[in-house]
């Protein structure tokens, strides 16, 4: 992990952000304490879905299509 001071951070952003890419960290401080970490962002790769995975997860209830008491009166 690399550590830079802000104001030699705005001068060498490009190279930093190269480096990143390539898989180091960068801390960019001020005065000695650290402000931000500059990492690079993966493109996280999806889960396939495959049909019927959730088969057996999903349950409905027996009087799922029955008419509800509390709305009788605008039935």
């Amino acid at each position: 992990m690399q550590t830079i001071d802000v104001n030699q951070a705005k001068q060498h952003l490009p190279r930093l952000i190269e480096q990143t890419m390539c898989g180091e960290e960068v801390v960019i401080t001020q005065e000695g304490q650290p402000l931000v970490k500059l990492v690079a962002l993966t493109k996280q790769s999806r889960k396939h879905r495959q049909f019927g995975s959730a088969k057996g997860l999903i349950r409905m209830a027996n009087d799922f299509d029955e008419p509800i008491k509390d709305f009788k009166e605008y039935m």
